[in-house]
Order: structure tokens, then sequence, then C-alpha cells
């Protein structure tokens, strides 16, 4: 099947289908809509909790840092207001181990015999009670000493002021209150674990306010994941802490300690800390930031973007499940209503072409209340009126005009004519006249065919008569004349109405035939038109008169008979009364090269006329 015949067979000549298209994809269309929408909503939602739990948890280590930090100046605000503790710490910032050492046994033979203003003892112990602490260092400016205490209750003190040392130059360098710590203090000390971050806080005489050096912490990075454990359970991605360098001081994920951030510019580009940024690096992450002025670090927050998906994954899918669904009974329950409607307009449909056909005892059968039902009663009852008209009116004119024939046809004794022209024949035969015998046996044969009363009146007996009436012609004209008869046998069993082409043949005989050609030729050629049946009558005669042919036409669609053309008004008012206004004869003629006359009849097995 071709596509335009799928076209006009499933929508252009389908109403129900394309407004059930037309509602399905307007459904179709708002489920997807909604849906996405719903679905980028809730997307959003989720991706938006996460990075609010990312800042939380990112706002806890803030928080963890900034006691930790807290911690260490608390710890130099009680160095200060112990007067015995801040002179013995200048003391021993200010001179070598041995000289402290001395320093403090002359304090113990003084009966000063107090163990908490014990430089060593004080920052071991500071150690022992934050067990985060891996190193505290002293470093005196003046005499470029490092002395370091560490989680092990080791202490040594080494000089700073050696060759290829730069140490001091490392501390004497500006930096925030914290850092990174340095790779050449840490060689130093002997620590190797890069898991650290460092709090440096100056040192000054409480006597002379005179900065005596620096105290320098460092604190072990990984004891942070350990504080805020709670919440980093819930946390997606990773947090680091950066120092103002861009050296990781922490990392959740403990795999960049050491190093530099390596998507440290793309976190610069979130400006502030309410704002978050979606970056390709490497794959697509969200960037969260945080950042402390006052300590000198910054928090980031990166989150992989298919992580966060992940959370919303299985929403997605009840989304597209319930879409799917929503989508199936919107397209389903129409699609029932619309079969049902269609299949009730088709029975109406097909009961119109019933009646179309002659079948008016047709009735529908549908006794609903909606418009179809109302439409099916209406078409009823219109059958009942038009039957009780048809009863009324039109038998009772075709009885009449049967009757009219009837007694027209009662005028003509058919034994009569028959015997008579018998007697003719003979007589004409008997003098040797063999063709004229031959022209009275064709005519009592054509008399004998029209009085010959038939239910069924076929185009086989039609064209027989025009036979007749034509072979009746060619025995005169001999050699003048000729005809063509060309119908297929499937065509002879057609109902059509008598007398229907005998009388354009005889106009052609009494106006078209040339006598003084040798050529005269008529053709009658039978042919089927879908649900029509044609007959051409086609001559090479005299032809018609333009103005005459206009004439002729005007006649045939008068309204009321004016006596003239009598043969062709009475086949083409018979025809369109029976049959309706499509049927009737079509002339078309040329003049001196002939006339073509085509007659129409409903296609249809033989009936009763």
């Amino acid at each position: 099947m071709r596509i335009d015949n799928v076209y006009r067979a499933y929508f252009k000549n389908n109403m129900f289908m394309r407004m059930f298209l037309l509602f399905s994809f307007i459904a179709i269309l708002t489920i997807i809509t909604l849906s996405y929408f719903i679905y980028a909503s809730i997307a959003q939602a989720t991706i938006r909790r996460e990075l609010d739990i990312q800042k939380t948890a990112m706002e806890s280590v803030d928080r963890y840092i900034h006691q930790r930090h807290q911690s260490v100046q608390d710890l130099v605000r009680d160095l200060y207001s112990n007067e015995a503790l801040s002179a013995n710490v200048s003391f021993f910032m200010n001179h070598a181990y041995a000289e402290y050492v001395q320093h403090r046994m002359d304090q113990f033979y003084g009966q000063s015999n107090d163990y908490s203003s014990d430089v060593l003892k004080y920052f071991q112990n500071w150690i022992d009670q934050n067990g985060d602490i891996r190193n505290v260092m002293l470093y005196s400016s003046n005499r470029q000493y490092l002395s370091t205490f560490n989680q092990y209750k080791q202490f040594k003190q080494l000089s700073a002021n050696v060759a290829h040392s730069y140490i001091p130059d490392v501390m004497a360098l500006e930096s925030k209150n914290i850092s990174a710590p340095n790779s050449w203090i840490r060689k130093a000390v002997g620590q190797i674990d890069p898991a650290l971050y460092a709090i440096r806080v100056p040192i000054n005489n409480k006597q002379s306010l005179k900065n005596d050096g620096q105290l320098l912490v460092y604190l072990d990075s990984r004891s942070i994941a350990d504080a805020i454990s709670s919440d980093m359970n819930n946390l997606k991605g990773e947090i680091v802490v950066l120092s103002s360098e861009g050296t990781v001081l922490f990392d959740s994920k403990d795999r960049y300690y050491g190093k530099k951030y390596p998507y440290l510019n793309e976190s610069k580009t979130v400006y502030d800390d309410s704002d978050y940024g979606l970056f390709n690096m490497g794959q697509q992450m969200y960037i969260n930031k945080l950042i402390s002025t006052d300590e000198g670090y910054v928090i980031i927050g990166a989150a992989p973007s298919g992580e966060i998906a992940e959370s919303y994954h299985g929403i997605r899918n009840t989304i597209m499940t319930i879409s799917a669904i929503c989508i199936l009974f919107a397209v389903l329950f129409p699609a029932l209503f619309v079969i049902n409607f269609a299949k009730r307009t088709n029975r109406i449909i097909k009961f119109t072409r019933k009646v179309r056909n002659g079948d008016f005892g047709a009735r529908i059968q549908d006794q609903r209340d909606d418009e179809l039902g109302q439409i099916s009663r209406s078409f009823n009852a219109m059958l009942d009126e038009l039957n009780q008209y048809i009863e009324r009116v039109y038998k009772a004119e075709i009885k009449q005009k049967q009757t009219e024939l009837v007694a027209l046809q009662a005028r003509i004794s058919p034994h009569f004519l028959y015997n008579t022209l018998e007697v003719i024949r003979m007589r004409a035969v008997s003098q040797g006249a063999r063709d004229v015998g031959e022209m009275i046996y064709s005519l009592s044969v054509l008399f004998k065919s029209l009085v010959q009363q038939k239910k069924n009146y076929t185009m086989k007996d039609e064209l027989e008569a025009c036979r007749l009436y034509l072979e009746l012609f060619r025995i005169r004209y001999k050699e003048k004349f000729n005809y063509v008869i060309t119908a297929s046998p499937e065509f002879m069993g057609r109902s059509v109405m008598k007398l229907s082409l005998q009388p354009i043949v005889e106009n052609y005989i009494v106006h078209g035939l040339r006598t003084d050609r040798t050529d005269n030729l008529l053709s009658i050629e039978v042919r089927e038109l879908v649900e029509v049946l044609e007959v051409e009558v086609k001559d090479n005669g005299k032809g018609i008169e333009p103005q005459r042919l206009s004439e002729i036409l005007t006649e045939l669609n008068q309204p009321e008979e004016t006596g003239q053309m009598f043969g062709l008004r009475s086949v083409h008012s018979r025809l369109r009364f029976l049959y309706g206004p499509d049927f009737g004869i079509v002339i078309e003629s040329r003049l001196a090269e002939g006339t073509s006359i085509k007659v129409r009849y409903p296609n249809q097995e033989g009936v009763e006329e």
C-alpha cells in the first residue's frame, strides 16, 4: 500500500484518528514537559542539599581549625599570665640549653621549686593534653636557636645559624597564623609526615616587650577528619584546606598532602562564601569555597557531579516510570473511547450508503443518549417520514406513468403488426426483393422487442434493439453506411432504462448521416467508470452548429417540456428522474466532424425497471 493511500485511509479521511493523534501528542508532550521540570526541580534541590551538607562540613572544619588556633593563642596568654614561666621562657629562648639548666638549678636551690614554671615540662604537658600536636618549637630570633618538643617526649635544641640553613630566613618571613610546615624546618626536626598544618605565634619579652622569637606548632591534619566524623559521614566529594600559597593543609581523601592543590585556579573563580560553581576538572565538579581571612587559609569543597547525581538517580527512574504509566493511560483510555465512537460513526456511514442505494428499510440500532445516538434516532425518524412520502407521492407518480405507458402500448395490436409485416415480407421475398425481406424481418423483431414486457431490462436488450434498427439502414444504404458495437460480456447483464439508446441512434440516422459519402460510421462503446456505466454513441456525421448545440443543451435542462427534441429530452429526463442528477446524457459535437453523446447509467446488476 502506497504512502498516499495510507495517508488518505487513516489520516486525511479519518477525523477520529486525527483527533486521537492530536490529543495523544498534546498529552505526551505535557507529561514529558511536566516530568522534566519535576525532575529538574528535584535534581536542583538534591544538588543544593548535598552542597549544603558539604558546606556544613566545611564550616565544621573551619571551627575546628579556629579552635586549635585559639588554643595556641590561649597557651601564649597563659604563658604571659605566669610571671615565673614567662621569665623562664625568655631566658630559655635567649640562652643555651645548658645555661637554662643551670638557671633552673639555681631556682631550685633558691627555694623556687615550682615545676609549673619549667619550660620543658610546661610544653610537654601541653603536648600530652592535645593528642593532635606533633611538634612544638620555640625559635630564638636573637641567638637563632630552634628548640623542639615532639609527641614522643623528645626534646632537642638546634642551632639554625649554620651554613646552608634557611631556617632564619623562613622564620623571618611574614606569614599568616596558619600555614603549611616549611620543608627546611621539617627536615631539621625530623618530621617526615606531610599531613600537617602549622600555627605560628610571636613570643615577646614581657618586661622589655621586645620580640624574643616565635612559637611554632605542628598539628596532625588527619585529626580534623576524626574530630568532625559525624559531618563527614554523608559527605559527597572531598574537602581540602589550602594555605595562602595553595599548599594542602587538610585533605579528606588523603591525596594531596605536601602538594599544591591541582585545581587552585578553578577554585579562584568562586568569589564569595555563598556561591558555588560547576567546573570541568577532568570531570564535572561542584566547587564550594570558604575563606578565613584572619587565619589565612581557604577551605575548598569539591563534589563530582556524577557522585551527586547518584543521589537522585533513583528519583529519575521513578519519575520516568510514573511518566511512562501516565502516557500509557493517557493514550490507552482515549483510544478506547475514540475506537468506540469511530465504530458507531462507521455504522452510521454504512447505513447512509444503504439508504443511498435504495434500502429505505434500513435502521440504525443505537439507543444511547449522546450526540451520535440522537443523530441515529433523527435519521431513523427522517426515513420513516421519507417512506411515508414515497408511499404517498413517488409511488403514485410512478404508477401513473406506468399506466400512461401501458395505455400507449395498448393502442398498438402486436399480433396485427406481426402478421401484417410477415405478409409484406413474404410478398417481397416472392418477388425477389430479398433485401426488403430482411429489412421487414428486422423491423418485425424490433417491434416485438419494444412492446415485449420484461421485469429486468438489460444492456444486452438495449444494444440488440439498436442493432436491429441499425441493420435496417445498413441494408438500405449498403456500401455507404456501417456501424460498430463494442461491449464486454460482463456489461451485458447490467440494468438500463428501456429505449435510452435507440432515440440517440435514430437522431444520427435522421440528422447526421451523409448520403453523399461512403464512409459513414456509427460506433457504440460501453465502458465502466467505478459506480457509473457509460455508453458513448459516436459518429463521423454532419455535426451540430455551435449555436444549435447551445440551444439543445439549454432545452435539455429546461424544467418543463416545450415539445422540441422529444427523443433526446425523453432519454435525459427519464434517466435523471429514475437515477438522480448525476446521470443523463452529455453531448459534444464539432461541425463537419461528428457528434459524441455519452449516456450515464448507475453501474448495477439487472433489477426491475
